[in-house]
């Protein structure tokens, strides 16, 4: 549960820094949801803006932008404000930026980032201080699992729930020896290791593990020890600007027609306009899919097509539906922010018309949803069947009931 007592004192010492009524006015309990219909609801972005994961980061605020437009940008009744952070994709800067945001800022609500190593870091002292807080894509399987919390949500994914089907999918189409690659930071290992899992329990072997120095994006080197290796495929794991990158050289490189590629649904997410014909013939999986004939994402993508001139991707959706659970959430306790368990509460309860499909969550938080087969056909991730239906990450560790 939350450390109540250390979340009051933290926020005891930065209130005697203040003018000294803020604190006098804490102690009047039942002025406090007054005094907060009157004040903007505070929303921290910790998402990257800059670099590799910057188009992943404008798509998932850009998709909330959409979800609050839509319900008159008005939560609870209550205006709103949001107060975005550049995160750079590095968790060497992410408990200083965390801190900027939860501490510096006082925002009643915390979502992002993108990048795993971030996230670990954000969760831990979101824990610590109660924020609720809402993981927007990062994949990390811990946040759900050994450091869940009360106040801790995921509206996209963990890396097991998206790759796992895969390593089963793979074994049954008889592919037997596999290599696996990806960066080396925690996100791609839990990626290709949720693979492995699946692969190895129904009968494949994973016969090198290549891990490639985070952000690097110069491939030739272990495309050579792919082909020396002659695998019967390869799955993969990058994002964004890297994965455009991998992609194209691997069909450089002429192992497409003799090494079919697999990967996680990032590998052809919002990438295949720039990867053109060298994507064609991939195959992933995810939980969504852009041609996914569903009458909430083909209002989705309408609607954010027309407000931002690009097309919506997966890590759209995740913002928009982010926006919606808070939404929903605020919408419940009538605005009042410091109504927590009525919001964990609420937020708990929640069962969404996706663009992806119905979610609910796990009891761990994260979301049970299904995981998609898809194939790129003529420059669309075209699903090709449901690679395991309503799957639930394990939550191994989570001790939420």
């Amino acid at each position: 549960m939350i450390d109540k007592q250390r979340h009051l004192s933290r926020r005891e010492l930065l209130r005697q820094t203040t003018a000294a009524g803020v604190a006098a006015a804490t102690t009047f309990v039942p002025m406090r949801p007054a005094i907060g219909q009157q004040a903007k609801v505070k929303i921290g972005l910790l998402l990257p803006y800059t670099g590799t994961y910057a188009a992943l980061g404008h798509n998932i605020t850009d998709a909330m932008k959409l979800g609050f437009a839509e319900a008159g940008n008005k939560m609870g009744g209550r205006e709103f404000e949001l107060i975005q952070l550049d995160s750079e994709a590095d968790p060497a800067k992410a408990a200083a930026n965390t801190n900027k945001l939860i501490v510096g800022a006082k925002v009643d609500f915390l979502s992002g980032p993108v990048h795993s190593g971030v996230a670990m870091a954000m969760a831990k002292i979101a824990r610590e201080e109660g924020t609720i807080t809402i993981i927007s894509n990062a994949g990390a399987n811990a946040v759900t699992r050994g450091m869940c919390g009360p106040n801790i949500f995921r509206t996209s994914f963990s890396s097991w729930q998206v790759c796992f089907p895969m390593g089963t999918e793979m074994a049954r189409r008889g592919l037997k020896r596999a290599v696996s690659m990806t960066w080396n930071y925690a996100g791609g290992k839990e990626m290709t290791g949720a693979f492995r899992e699946g692969f190895e329990k129904a009968g494949g072997e994973v016969i090198k593990e290549i891990l490639v120095p985070f952000p690097n994006v110069e491939f030739q080197a272990n495309l050579t020890e792919i082909a020396a290796l002659k695998p019967d495929a390869v799955f993969a794991f990058f994002a964004g600007a890297g994965a455009i990158k991998f992609v194209k050289d691997y069909g450089d490189a002429g192992l497409k027609a003799r090494i079919p590629l697999y990967g996680s649904g990032f590998l052809t997410d919002g990438t295949l306009r720039a990867q053109g014909e060298a994507a064609e013939g991939v195959f992933t999986t995810l939980h969504y899919a852009d041609s996914l004939q569903l009458p909430a994402n083909i209002r989705f993508r309408a609607a954010f097509k027309q407000a931002t001139g690009r097309d919506a991707d997966v890590y759209a959706v995740q913002g928009y539906d982010t926006a919606r659970l808070l939404i929903g959430a605020m919408d419940k306790v009538k605005g009042d922010t410091g109504a927590t368990k009525a919001l964990i509460g609420a937020m708990e309860d929640t069962r969404f018309d996706s663009p992806r499909g119905s979610w609910h969550f796990s009891k761990s938080h994260n979301p049970v949803q299904d995981v998609y087969l898809r194939e790129v056909k003529n420059g669309d991730n075209a699903v090709v069947g449901i690679a395991q239906k309503a799957v639930s990450d394990p939550g191994t560790g989570c001790g939420l009931a």
